[in-house]
């Protein structure tokens, strides 16, 4: 006869089981994005059994990491004051976006890979909300341009990102030379077109 205190107990170790396999899935593919369900449970240090008893599939695994990965990106992201200038702010909403990305090269890797960018892009959600509310203050202040909407800015902010991260697997950028070219890519993105600013200025 089972107890209260056995299902408190069970209820512990499947929750305990259920953070090393995330945190097991996030070093192990951080290694090699392709890393099979063995691999991964052998990291996490737990047996296949245990493993596919809280994820039934690869890929619902990686839909739990991802989901876990981008709560903890917006709980760093979220503090962050974007108030004031607004290309001030978007530097620095650049460099602390890119510090989650660069030490999840591996991880995004094989979740485009296995969830395909469109559902990337839903995890995303809130971060999405939040460069867009930035983009569009710039372009109400005249800091950014406004030529371009929001929305193809916004991609253009993740697709940098997420670009760079593959340039750093495929050895072609370097961690230090990212850090520089991506705020400056960005930024010039943003910036309002000679012609404009001039405009802008009579205004």
């Amino acid at each position: 006869m089972t107890t209260d205190l056995d299902d408190r107990n069970r209820r512990a170790d499947a929750q305990r089981n259920r953070a090393a396999i995330l945190d097991g899935t996030v070093t192990c593919l951080s290694v090699n994005p392709r890393a099979s369900m063995a691999e991964i449970a052998q990291a996490a240090g737990i047996g296949r059994v245990t493993l596919y008893g809280h994820f039934s599939s690869r890929r619902e695994l990686l839909e739990a990491v991802v989901e876990q990965t981008m709560h903890e990106a917006e709980a760093q992201l979220a503090p962050l004051d974007l108030g004031g200038d607004p290309r001030a702010a978007l530097d620095l909403l650049i460099r602390s976006s890119w510090r989650i990305i660069d030490k999840l090269h591996g991880l995004m890797a094989a979740a485009e890979q296995e969830l395909g960018a469109d559902r990337i892009r839903d995890h995303h959600d809130r971060t999405l909300h939040r460069v867009r509310g930035l983009i569009e203050r710039g372009q109400a202040e005249g800091a950014f341009r406004s030529d371009q909407s929001s929305s193809w800015i916004t991609a253009c902010f993740f697709a940098i990102l997420h670009g760079a991260s593959g340039e750093i697997r495929a050895g072609r950028l370097s961690d230090r030379d990212a850090a520089t070219a991506i705020p400056s890519t960005i930024q010039a993105i943003v910036s309002v077109p000679a012609g404009d600013a001039v405009d802008v200025g009579k205004a």
